[in-house]
């Protein structure tokens, strides 16, 4: 999808804050998966009524955070399970993690790559999310 207009500064610079918002709430509450998704969420809600190319991109941040949760939650209580309950370590946890450590480490650099790209005002759909963005977020007519 490409936006009809150039966005501006003040935009770009939004934009760029809404995939910065859950790296800096990763930072701060990193064995909470819940922590990046409020966070996401706040930032969202405090720009959905700005301009399209903002809220756009708040909303992308907004889903990929929610998928994130899903994954890292159930690997988070999963751990906690094994640490203060009866479960053992089995290789289907072992694959699990890995799987959600390589998910969050590309999430990880595809958020930095966007907040940067947005920043210069470019539009940057992921895969997945951007097709499931462009069907909740519509431009202001």
């Amino acid at each position: 999808m490409k936006f009809e207009y150039e966005p501006g500064e003040h935009e770009a610079e939004k934009a760029s804050n809404s995939y910065l918002m859950s790296l800096i709430a990763l930072m701060a509450g990193l064995p909470l998966p819940i922590v990046n998704l409020i966070a996401t969420l706040i930032f969202y809600l405090g720009n959905r009524k700005g301009t399209y190319f903002v809220r756009w991109h708040c909303t992308q941040a907004l889903i990929s955070q929610l998928s994130m949760l899903a994954m890292n939650s159930i690997g988070f209580w999963w751990t906690i399970s094994i640490i203060f309950g009866s479960e053992d370590v089995t290789n289907n946890f072992i694959g699990y993690m890995l799987t959600i450590l390589i998910f969050n480490l590309i999430e990880f650099i595809i958020t930095i790559r966007t907040a940067i790209e947005t920043r210069k005002g470019n539009h940057i759909e992921w895969w997945f999310f951007g097709p499931l963005t462009n069907l909740i977020c519509k431009p202001n007519l």
